[in-house]
């Protein structure tokens, strides 16, 4: 093939090209704004004020402790009671008061390792001694429509210290609305502690290593509350 032929390839391909129908550009869709806004919790409008009951059919508070550096080991509390101060128009002056039964621990072992007694013993959480876990708020702070900071007072091992909580409010439903006894509201919370600060030192591992059991423990819990219907008038 001569020079000039080869020269020529590249305008023919151009001229083709130019013979082509032009396709017209498919212009973005902007989001709308449906789109774009996150969901709202299923709040009831008719969510009313006043005390709610912890409900330990629907609660689970989870702990995850470092394990030798393999492993997040995962545990979790039983048995507890609690009572939310609630007003849906002011959250901010909520107040929370529960209680956990420390020897209540599940740690989901095979019963023949009594890893349960092991963890529930003076070693560890010495729940014969503290056989309560105690949380009372004492500040309730507000980032977001749905979520907030929860500040107050953690008992374990018979030691307080001051501890937040991250708190997602994920929606709540009006007298029988969904539970023909009252109204019921859910929430999520985690958070996270250093044991050492409560006096519970055994298996951390040494400075540098990660073989035992780490002075982080990080906090998961999953709620519901419920308040009974009201009174019918007279009674």
């Amino acid at each position: 093939m001569t020079r000039s032929a080869l020269l020529a390839l590249p305008l023919m391909a151009l001229t083709l090209a130019a013979c082509q129908p032009q396709q017209k550009a498919e212009t973005p869709q902007e989001p709308t704004a449906e789109a774009q806004a996150p969901p709202k919790p299923n709040i009831a409008k008719d969510l009313p004020a006043g005390t709610y009951s912890l409900d330990p059919d629907h609660t689970t508070v989870l702990f995850k402790v470092d394990h030798i550096g393999l492993s997040n080991f995962t545990a979790q509390f039983r048995k507890m009671e609690g009572t939310l101060l609630l007003d849906p128009a002011a959250p901010e002056k909520a107040s929370l008061n529960v209680e956990i039964e420390t020897g209540s621990l599940d740690t989901k072992t095979n019963p023949k390792l009594a890893f349960d007694k092991e963890m529930t013993s003076k070693a560890w959480l010495d729940a014969k001694s503290y056989p309560k876990i105690t949380f009372v708020s004492s500040s309730v702070v507000m980032t977001g429509d749905d979520t907030a900071l929860v500040t107050g007072d953690l008992t374990l091992h018979g030691v307080t210290h001051r501890q937040t909580l991250n708190v997602k409010f994920n929606g709540g439903y009006g007298p029988g609305a969904v539970d023909p006894n009252g109204s019921r509201i859910g929430f999520s919370a985690t958070g996270s502690l250093n044991r050492l600060d409560f006096g519970i030192s055994y298996g951390i591992p040494a400075e540098g290593s990660r073989l035992g059991v780490s002075d982080e423990v990080k906090i998961i819990i999953e709620t519901e509350f419920t308040q009974p219907l009201p009174k019918p008038a007279g009674n």
